[in-house]
């Protein structure tokens, strides 16, 4: 299905297995289809994704080069896949190659010419129509490290000595015509942070199950934006085995959590990131869409520092690699810009430290592009369309709105694992927006997209929750904002008593990738629709905070189990229900509507009490 195709709703209702009551159950409409997978070209047809990835390796060839102010090689389609070129395998022209500052173009005979400096990675921009190589853990294989005397002292190991320049390092690609395809299924994933072995399975359980039971993403692939650990870097391996239950290529970001804390200065904070995970910065295509992974986390230059000293920032040889990168990509392509700390966002709108310092300068090199910006960072859902407005970001950075639709794509840790224990075996980690954990998807045709999010361990229909919340919920929660983790069930949660109706009891809709221009509209008993307030309206007004404007759904879990508190988020709907309502049970019956057009209903009994 095209994404400006409204689809035809097809109801199905489940439960989601929280607390009692307090979580609604969910109806969807279908999606944009995802495409089949198709075989690579040179691969043979009839088989799945571990059978037919291009499996290799950059090909360095040993020197060590007489020039070693230069740094040169040949991206060339490998068509028999052995990462090694061949007399009748021939040099590809017209594709980016960079140091991480620079960016050259092959020639007419794949030939790539670039300056050389210490501790630098060259890497090659995956091309439409073609496939970088993966290893064996599905971890795409693009990049060199230049680093001759190898990282310092570090606990975790970093890089080892790649000792003088090589004679040349060259790129293999096979040709695909899963990125040759305008449509592109782009997978992001969000704060896998584990911290130790259990979480690790909680992830292989959860999201990464998820993932090994889709087929739509081998084009594209999966995108992991950060905190891909937990500051144990020695996690790194188990984040690649999670990798291998991938069917596509795996490619990675750092985040503030990623770092070398024992480094002594900042060039090398990020050198075991790099050793096992690949480049902090780079770029691929895929369809028509140019995707920009970006590391937005900048430590102290004057190490070791405390963990908590990152700011949200780009150093001045990422700013002028994006500049030069951006300058090579015909107009009409999509931009995809993908970054731990997001660019801007709801969550921290107050904050410097937890948005990018340069946002200003990057809309700016941006300009007159089409383009979506992706995060992490936050362990929550946003959903911030173009000119949108809050708060503090004119303050900050001097952006009054915002030029381009700005996603915040949640975690796969959802809240840090927090909360109990569920009998698929993982927690319930409701995120600080209230939404659960998951895994944002990208729809792309040609240079339209459509977002969704999935639900670890779910389908695409659940979106959203509903709640009351009433005088005798907001009670509870004011008497045990100091209990979070040990609080006493909220009783009865779906049950008002007819003295709260007027006017302070409200029916609430947490729809997770709501945004403006989203709709939800109500209908108690079968009456008339009624359409619910945004709480949030996103037109340059402050964080509303506090319980009137939680989710009481999320917060009856939170208080009780742990985590973080929902008590704001820029995508809840409220409906004060009617005073007039008899003693009795009642039904009602919530739509929410997406900017697509995509329909979500949802039913929600509550009980009206004498």
């Amino acid at each position: 299905m095209h994404p400006s195709t409204t689809p035809s709703q097809t109801p199905c209702a489940r439960p989601l297995g929280l607390a009692a009551g307090t979580l609604a159950l969910i109806f969807s409409g279908a999606l944009l289809a995802p495409a089949a997978t198709a075989a690579p070209d040179s691969a043979p047809a009839g088989s799945g994704w571990a059978a037919t990835a291009y499996r290799g390796s950059v090909d360095v060839v040993e020197g060590p080069d007489e020039d070693q102010q230069t740094i040169d090689g040949t991206v060339f389609v490998d068509k028999d896949r052995d990462s090694v070129q061949d007399r009748n395998e021939p040099g590809l022209a017209g594709v980016s190659v960079s140091n991480g500052r620079d960016v050259t173009t092959t020639d007419g005979s794949g030939r790539y010419e670039l300056p050389a400096f210490g501790n630098m990675t060259v890497f090659a921009t995956q091309p439409r129509g073609y496939q970088v190589p993966v290893d064996e853990n599905n971890v795409a294989q693009f990049f060199y490290h230049h680093l001759p005397e190898g990282s310092p002292e570090l606990r975790h190991g970093g890089i080892s000595p790649t000792g003088p320049l090589p004679d040349e390092v060259n790129f293999p690609l096979a040709k695909s015509k899963l990125t040759r395809s305008p449509e592109q299924h782009c997978l992001i994933g969000g704060d896998v942070q584990t911290y130790n072995q259990d979480q690790v399975d909680y992830a292989r359980q959860g999201a990464f199950a998820d993932l090994a039971a889709r087929d739509d993403y081998a084009g594209c692939g999966t995108l992991f934006i950060g905190d891909v650990v937990g500051d144990d870097l020695s996690l790194y391996p188990q984040t690649r085995e999670l990798a291998g239950m991938l069917n596509g290529p795996a490619r990675f970001l750092p985040g503030n959590h990623d770092l070398d804390f024992d480094a002594t200065t900042s060039e090398h904070t990020f050198d075991t990131f790099r050793a096992n995970l690949g480049p902090e910065y780079y770029s691929y295509d895929a369809g028509k869409a140019h995707v920009v992974a970006l590391n937005t986390v900048e430590f102290p230059t004057k190490l070791p520092a405390a963990k908590g000293d990152y700011t949200g920032s780009l150093d001045d040889r990422q700013l002028e690699w994006l500049r030069n990168d951006i300058a090579q990509v015909p107009e009409d392509r999509l931009i995809v810009l993908a970054a731990h700390i997001p660019l801007l966002d709801y969550a921290d709108q107050g904050s410097a430290k937890h948005q990018v310092e340069q946002v200003a300068e990057i809309y700016q090199i941006l300009e007159g592009r089409k383009v979506v910006a992706v995060g992490g960072h936050t362990h929550s859902i946003e959903n911030l369309r173009e000119g949108d407005s809050l708060a503090g970001w004119s303050e900050l950075f001097g952006v009054d709105r915002l030029p381009f639709t700005h996603i915040t794509a949640g975690a796969i840790s959802g809240d840090w694992y927090s909360g109990r224990t569920l009998p698929e075996g993982y927690p319930t980690a409701v995120q600080r927006d209230g939404s659960l954990p998951g895994v944002l998807t990208l729809d792309i045709r040609n240079t339209d997209f459509r977002e969704r999010f999935t639900v670890r361990g779910e389908d695409d229909s659940l979106q959203m929750a509903l709640g009351l919340n009433t005088p005798r919920y907001r009670q509870w929660y004011a008497e045990n904002l100091d209990n979070k983790g040990s609080a006493p069930e909220f009783a009865d949660p779906l049950v008002v008593s007819r003295d709260d109706l007027a006017g302070t009891t409200w029916l609430t809709t947490n729809f997770w990738m709501g945004s403006t221009g989203s709709t939800v509209q109500v209908r108690i008993d079968g009456g008339r629709t009624v359409e619910a307030v945004r709480t949030q309206q996103m037109q340059g007004e402050g964080q509303l905070v506090g319980a009137e404007w939680s989710d009481p759904a999320a917060v009856q879990e939170q208080l009780v189990s742990g985590g973080s508190l929902a008590d704001r988020m820029m995508h809840l709907w409220r409906l004060e229900l009617p005073s007039d309502l008899a003693a009795g049970e009642h039904t009602a019956q919530v739509t929410a509507t997406d900017v697509y057009g995509r329909e979500f209903t949802e039913t929600l009994t509550f009980q009206v009490a004498e």
